[in-house]
């Protein structure tokens, strides 16, 4: 195989405006440039770059397309407030207190607005690969899968595919097209498979075209795909979960206490 002249000298191969656009974004996700502060102004990106206008212009745009930046021509532009939401993943696997919000829900409203869950499809149908191998079945075996698309302040912010075994979900609230009060971690408890672990596995992938739309995506960004196995007593897996997030949106919170 030939590499490119720019492959073959190491040097990045992307428009001038995307490798700008890229620089200044990652100065938002990171907070040097935080929330509700203006972006350097045309004169000092154009000196710092030695970019022209027309390309310093091009790079905003993209920022403002992926609803990172606001402003309008001839005034200052700004980082859009809220929006790189920070998630802790342990909130999900919380059961809900008795009339009370989801706790997942209720943290991403407290930080970043009206967070809101649309139950879409319930369905039983065949799983492979990951899917199938973490919770234990044959390729191509049977699962109930339960999908929804996570909205914040009306924009989609995530797509979760649950599954499940259809040992144990089959003639419950599982595998009904409802939601489920107090959520499935409450629901799984009162089955008798209490949540007691999960392992997640994250990647950063192109996303397909479903999630592309889904997701409204602005541009060819990556996603992150969260690949969630819970497990009752015995190391039973009772639910897996793919999670998908606009990885230009997210970042995605761990805590470790050392054993």
């Amino acid at each position: 195989m030939t590499l490119s002249r720019s492959e073959a000298s190491g040097l990045d191969p992307r428009p001038l405006h995307a490798r700008i656009a890229a620089d200044l974004r990652d100065e938002i996700m990171s907070g040097d440039l935080p929330p509700g502060s203006k972006l350097p102004s045309t004169t000092l990106l154009k000196s710092r770059f030695d970019a022209s206008n027309a390309t310093i212009q091009k790079a905003v745009q993209l920022l403002k397309d992926e609803g990172l930046a606001v402003g309008r021509a001839g005034a200052a532009v700004t980082v859009r407030a809220n929006r790189q939401r920070t998630v802790r993943p342990a909130g999900s696997l919380t059961p809900a207190v008795a009339g009370a919000a989801y706790p997942w829900l209720a943290e991403v409203s407290e930080q970043a607005g009206e967070a809101h869950s649309t139950l879409l499809t319930v369905e039983e149908l065949p799983v492979l690969g990951d899917v199938a191998a973490a919770l234990g079945l044959s390729e191509g075996s049977p699962a109930v899968c339960r999908r929804q698309l996570i909205t914040v302040d009306g924009e989609p912010a995530e797509l979760v595919s649950s599954y499940y075994p259809p040992d144990l979900a089959r003639g419950t609230a599982l595998a009904e097209p409802r939601r489920i009060r107090g959520g499935t971690p409450t629901l799984l408890t009162e089955l008798g498979f209490p949540p007691r672990r999960s392992t997640d596995r994250l990647s950063a992938r192109v996303a397909t075209q479903e999630q592309y739309t889904a997701l409204r995506l602005p541009g060819d960004l990556p996603v992150l795909r969260t690949l969630r196995t819970v497990y009752a007593d015995d190391d039973l897996p009772v639910e897996v979960t793919v999670m998908v997030k606009a990885g230009h949106l997210y970042e995605l919170q761990y805590e470790f206490i050392p054993e």
